[in-house]
């Protein structure tokens, strides 16, 4: 018997809609069921993590995940929470996004075993309909008013709609029916805000004399402070390290608040319910050790990246916070340096200066980080300098061995004004 999969979304938070029945047939036997991936970049990003996690809890109760990558889908674009229409994608760029979205599922789910995980294209299905066959055979289904009754469609009545947006909940409807004949999937999961899109698939069963069909939902995640979750200073927060590095990537679970972060553990690890409400209790007892976002992050950092990486963004976030040395400067690769101090000021110098320069002259004359030596002198009396987040005196000479990578060199004033110096 499978474990109970509704269940456990339940006491994580995350279920928003459920059809009648659903936990019932779930509870009856092991069964298949899927979620769709907008292959709309090459990579998913946290937001995507909701549903990924729904897959791998399903996996986990017993049943056959399937990931649909939307590779038809993709050339009309979902209108479902968009204010307008999205610009819509080449076959080249939509054959890129679905092979970089499927490497990062894989990381997932265990495609091996009983009940191994599937990777579906709907491109691979749709590619040989005709239009005529597909308005002659799906859409004599559903009535017009059916269709406009969807959120998805009324919300964007007065700013107007393309027939390629509104036909996208009969793309989608399709997509269940194929399943459910092909596959054998009785369950369509995804976000609230595509609750509309997959009841138009149980009710395309249903007329088109399908198996059984149900559908869950889950919340649409925001922040305590009610902004968009997934967003950070610069845009999305992605699973490709290429696009957000781990040490950003770990940083963004850091930074959570003790709500938030009471939330996102349930819904984004595997860590079962007396271990996260230990994990609870204990962070509430020193909140300023802050426990459940290590923990959160950690967890999140290592599925999504590796141990390696983890490691990597711990060192990173100890040089940011001033608990470092040197050498744990000179760990690091020019990328994973740059990520950690994005934006500060630099200045170039000679190789033939290193051996020769001064702190002084490399605080003022040739920099400005400080205005004047006289400045550099009163910082360095005061210990506020650092080099290479280590604190210096006035009689500091720059070395080949003090430079990060052969080439690179930060300077400090206090906890949080930093420059570099490049050495060309």
């Amino acid at each position: 018997m499978p474990k109970n999969f509704i269940e456990e979304l339940q006491w994580r938070g995350m279920i928003h809609d459920i059809m009648p029945g659903t936990e019932e047939a779930l509870n009856k036997k092991a069964s298949s069921g899927y979620i769709g991936f907008d292959p709309t970049a090459d990579s998913l990003h946290v937001g995507s993590l909701v549903q990924i996690m729904i897959l791998v809890h399903f996996q986990r109760a017993g049943h056959k995940p399937y990931a649909l990558v939307g590779g038809a889908t993709g050339m009309v674009g979902d209108p479902s929470g968009k204010s307008q229409e999205r610009n819509l994608l080449d076959t080249e760029t939509l054959n890129k996004n679905v092979e970089g979205v499927r490497k990062q599922l894989e990381s997932f789910l265990d495609f091996e075993g009983d009940n191994a995980a599937e990777m579906v294209n709907n491109y691979d299905w749709f590619k040989d309909i005709s239009f005529l066959d597909f308005i002659r055979d799906v859409g004599k289904h559903l009535s017009v008013n059916y269709m406009m009754a969807k959120d998805s469609v009324k919300s964007r009545l007065e700013t107007g709609m393309s027939f390629t947006e509104f036909s996208y909940q009969l793309v989608q409807g399709y997509d269940f029916f194929h399943l459910n004949k092909h596959k054998g999937c009785i369950v369509q999961m995804g976000g609230s805000d595509q609750w509309g899109n997959i009841v138009t698939g149980t009710e395309l069963i249903r007329r088109k004399g399908g198996g059984e069909a149900y559908a869950v939902t889950t919340p649409l995640i925001k922040k305590a402070d009610g902004s968009k979750f997934g967003k950070s200073e610069g845009g999305n927060v992605w699973l490709d390290a290429e696009r957000t590095p781990p040490y950003e990537f770990y940083q963004f679970w850091l930074r959570s608040s003790d709500e938030d972060a009471e939330k996102y553990i349930k819904i984004f690890t595997l860590k079962d319910r007396e271990e996260i409400e230990q994990l609870i209790a204990t962070h509430n007892e020193a909140p300023h050790l802050r426990v459940l976002q290590s923990a959160l992050a950690e967890d999140i950092t290592i599925r999504v990246h590796g141990e390696a990486a983890l490691q990597t963004a711990i060192a990173a976030s100890k040089i940011l916070f001033g608990k470092s040395t040197t050498e744990d400067l000179k760990a690091l690769t020019e990328k994973e340096f740059f990520s950690i101090f994005p934006g500060v000021p630099q200045a170039t110098i000679s190789r033939e200066e290193i051996g020769t320069l001064g702190i002084i002259d490399a605080l003022s004359a040739k920099t400005g980080f400080l205005k004047s030596n006289g400045e550099a002198r009163r910082e360095l009396k005061g210990n506020a300098i650092s080099v290479n987040k280590t604190k210096v005196s006035d009689d500091f000479i720059i070395t080949a061995d003090s430079l990060i990578n052969n080439k690179y060199l930060l300077l400090g004033k206090g906890k949080k004004n930093n420059y570099i110096l490049i050495v060309e």
